[in-house]
């Protein structure tokens, strides 16, 4: 506003020294200071973009290079973290088994064998291996086959015994007391058993049959042991009443009820099984049939240790008078194991690596044990677990809490770690298919690398990314009573994708020196699987991965050492482990 002839009125004056003022004093800030006054009312902004009630935020994010706290909102807060709780778990696997560690899983017995008979019972012993499926071996039976192989090579031909499945080394619960019931049923919440087959999980398969009859069930695989009561009806006409597939809790019997319609398509759905172990244990049995072992006795479960073969559940243990190793299998090494729990967020994977860091830190695979081994190796690791809540490795539970300070200080420890690079291998990347394909085609794609949480009313996303000057700046984001996850998954995303642009001005750049790590070579042969080339014979795959060509023979009994052929697989002896 102007005085009449164009003169500065009174408040036009006092408004100019006012900017002149302001403007002096952004001048006089540090570059620095403007750059991320900027950045955090953008990330505010972000926060603000939405309502959300009664919702709780916990935002932290710090740069690794200058130590400073570029933006904070109740950081210290202890919050349920759902997914993100496997970053405790993952980084303290590695603190306290190592990336090596691999599960055995036994077969074992306390009989003599007599002309191909063993005369007593056949155990089934594991000690908390999830892998026993199709996702590291090409039939879901594999595991079964190969132990198998080796008790042809002891000559048995019948067991006069029972089978006896083993889940033993964990002794319970099955189940976490804080997962919601409603998921019990579904395959992110199976049960956790040290004795685990096809990640304990079957699928039902419903066919319509003859008009009038029950519909024909089957599941994949087969031998699920659990108890099917099929009050379905196959019909000519309208199908009428749905069919459904049903369940109120893990341990009682499926219910197949409705109509199904002649000529439909099959019905299909995944469903836990009632006790892995009993899964396990039935299905390892056909396939000792279905390779021409005889077995005379029924199936048993045993899920107390005073009931094991073993009287003690430890490796040294199984060589006690009495009680023979009559077949092995050793797993994949554990850092392959964990890329499926972060990348993947594979809830069963993530327990039983859990419940391993229990046994082998504190003596015990519980969840109680577990918790306190995790809260151990934080503290060995460096991150603070002030009002830090366990209950179990996933995630899964409601009541778990954590802070998102906790996680930003295990993220700067664990860069500061021998074991960084196998803990930033197991982190999904941003934009990428099958890890974390939120922020594609963003300055955050291929470069964050973050794992995500969710469950009922919960959102988290905590992990690494780096800035256009390449500034290393760990975050961790987590909200509680979330009336929107897509509302709340978006904000991250913006978030996300904001600190990767990031760019402070050209004088106040870091000195930054460290490089993104690749995983470290590892020194084990890791490969169980040797596909022949032309020319190869025995003695150069020996040679290629160190070890002699009796040990090839030994664990590929079926293998003529004079005819192998390009194309064919043999099998490598793994070495290393946790015995």
């Amino acid at each position: 506003m102007t005085e009449t002839g164009g003169r500065p009125s009174a408040r036009g004056r006092l408004a100019a020294l006012l900017t002149g003022f302001v403007l002096h004093l952004a001048l006089a800030l540090p570059a620095s200071s403007q750059d991320l006054d900027r950045l955090r009312a953008t990330l505010q902004g972000a926060l603000d973009t939405y309502r959300w009630g009664n919702a709780e935020w916990g935002v932290l994010v710090v740069s690794l290079d200058t130590g400073d706290t570029i933006f904070s909102v109740a950081a210290d807060e202890p919050l349920a973290p759902a997914s993100n709780m496997k970053l405790l778990t993952t980084a303290a696997a590695l603190h306290v088994l190592g990336p090596e560690y691999r599960f055995r899983t036994w077969v074992l017995s306390d009989a003599p064998i007599v002309n191909g008979v063993l005369q007593g019972d056949l155990t089934l012993y594991g000690t908390g291996d999830p892998g026993i499926s199709d996702r590291f071996y090409v039939r879901k039976d594999e595991v079964f086959r190969r132990l198998i192989d080796q008790l042809e090579l002891a000559g048995i031909h019948t067991v006069a015994g029972e089978v006896v499945a083993d889940q033993s080394f964990f002794p319970g619960p099955l189940r976490d007391g804080g997962w919601d019931s409603r998921d019990l049923n579904e395959h992110f919440a199976a049960a956790v058993s040290a004795l685990s087959y096809n990640e304990n999980v079957v699928s039902f398969r419903i066919r319509p049959d003859q008009p009038g009859a029950p519909p024909r069930v089957e599941t994949v695989p087969p031998h699920s042991a659990l108890t099917v009561e099929n009050s379905a009806e196959t019909v000519a006409g309208q199908a009428g009443p749905r069919l459904a597939i049903l369940r109120d809790d893990p341990l009682e019997p499926v219910r197949i009820e409705g109509r199904i319609q002649q000529g439909a398509r099959d019905v299909w759905r995944q469903m836990t099984v009632a006790n892995p172990a009993d899964f396990a244990g039935a299905s390892f049995r056909a396939a000792l049939e279905d390779r021409g072992i005889t077995v005379l006795g029924a199936n048993r479960t045993v899920s107390l240790p005073a009931g094991s073969v073993t009287k003690r559940i430890s490796a040294p243990a199984l060589g006690r008078p009495g009680a023979r190793i009559l077949a092995t299998h050793v797993s994949r090494p554990l850092a392959d194991y964990l890329a499926v729990v972060n990348k993947q967020s594979h809830n069963l994977f993530a327990e039983l690596v859990f419940r391993s860091v229990g046994r082998a830190a504190e003596g015990a695979g519980t969840p109680e044990a577990s918790a306190r081994a995790v809260r151990r190796a934080m503290h060995a690791i460096g991150a603070d677990t002030t009002g830090m809540v366990q209950h179990d490795g996933s995630g899964l539970s409601a009541s778990n809490r954590v802070s998102a300070r906790t996680f930003v200080q295990l993220l700067s420890a664990m860069n500061e770690s021998p074991l960084w690079p196998e803990y930033w291998a197991t982190l999904p990347r941003a934009g990428t298919r099958g890890e974390l394909g939120r922020m594609y085609r963003t300055a955050a794609a291929d470069n964050l690398r973050a794992k995500t949480g969710t469950i009922e009313g919960v959102s988290a996303l905590s992990g690494m990314v780096r800035s256009l000057d390449g500034e290393r700046l760990a975050f961790s984001m987590i909200v509680n009573a979330s009336p929107s996850q897509t509302r709340a998954k978006r904000v991250e995303n913006q978030i996300g994708t904001r600190l990767a642009e990031f760019r402070r001005s050209p004088d106040q750049v870091p000195v930054i020196t460290a490089e993104t790590p690749a995983p470290s070579r590892r020194t084990t042969a890791v490969s169980d699987r040797h596909r022949v080339a032309r020319g190869e014979d025995l003695r150069a795959i020996a040679y290629r991965y160190g070890v002699t060509v009796d040990e090839l023979l030994r664990v590929n009994p079926r293998l003529e050492p004079d005819r192998i052929l390009a194309g064919q697989w043999v099998e490598i002896p793994q070495r290393g482990g946790n015995d």
